[in-house]
């Protein structure tokens, strides 16, 4: 066998056809017309109906519910409409910092497990917590919290 290269590619036999040549005289069997009829809007360039059109039915795109906006119940929030926190679990606390240590955006973003304080940070339940830490955030999920208040740390929502 020869070997395999770019240079003897070719696609497997009966895979292809060869391209029907339109409008190149009557031996062809689509010379004069080129299989557009005579006339008519199908028959000029750029004529034919779009996609998507049903013979002036209403189109099944126009049918259907639309989900705009930002602030419909089941639409896609964004712009200012969007709302996200940076989620932090508990864990990450207990490693980064000492008891009796006071936690807040501004003390993440200098350790650099937040990147900045402009966004609400939620304090997840991840993780073991066993120090007393003072926690000042925007969120909380009730795990956190639990688990916050048993090592005797304090939470406050900013």
């Amino acid at each position: 066998m020869t070997e395999l290269g770019l240079h003897n590619l070719r696609p497997n036999p009966g895979s292809t056809k060869q391209t029907k040549r339109l409008g190149r005289g009557k031996g062809t069997g689509q010379g004069k017309t080129a299989g557009k009829g005579h006339k008519g809007y199908n028959a000029r360039s750029g004529g034919g109906v779009r996609p998507g059109y049903e013979g002036g039915q209403m189109p099944l795109y126009m049918r259907l519910g639309k989900l705009r906006g930002p602030h419909m119940k089941k639409s896609m929030p964004i712009g200012p409409f969007r709302t996200s926190s940076v989620p932090v679990n508990v864990g990450r606390l207990a490693k980064a910092f000492e008891a009796g240590a006071e936690v807040t955006p501004e003390a993440l973003a200098e350790k650099g497990i937040i990147k900045n304080t402009g966004t609400p940070v939620k304090i997840l339940g991840g993780g073991e917590l066993d120090k007393a830490l003072t926690v000042r955030m925007h969120q909380f999920s009730q795990t956190a919290r639990a688990k916050i208040e048993a090592a005797g740390g304090k939470v406050a929502i900013i």
